[in-house]
């Protein structure tokens, strides 16, 4: 497995062109698995609601108990 200053090092060597089109492709799969974690949590707590487990709430309660 390669280390990230050799990952680094290694994205020096390429053209700015190529180090800007690494970072596009970077960004957008970074994107993606933000994405893919917000379609989880939210898969999850719909589970968790359907199952009884939470209740509905206005988003004022939840801050209220947020910052308790």
């Amino acid at each position: 497995m390669k280390t990230f200053a050799t990952v680094l090092d290694s994205a020096e060597s390429l053209s700015l062109e190529e180090q800007a089109e690494l970072a596009d492709i970077l960004r957008h799969r970074i994107a993606e698995k933000r994405r893919a974690e917000i379609i989880a949590a939210v898969n999850e707590s719909r589970a968790e609601f359907a199952a009884g487990k939470l209740k509905p709430a206005t988003a004022r309660a939840i801050y209220n108990k947020l910052v308790k």
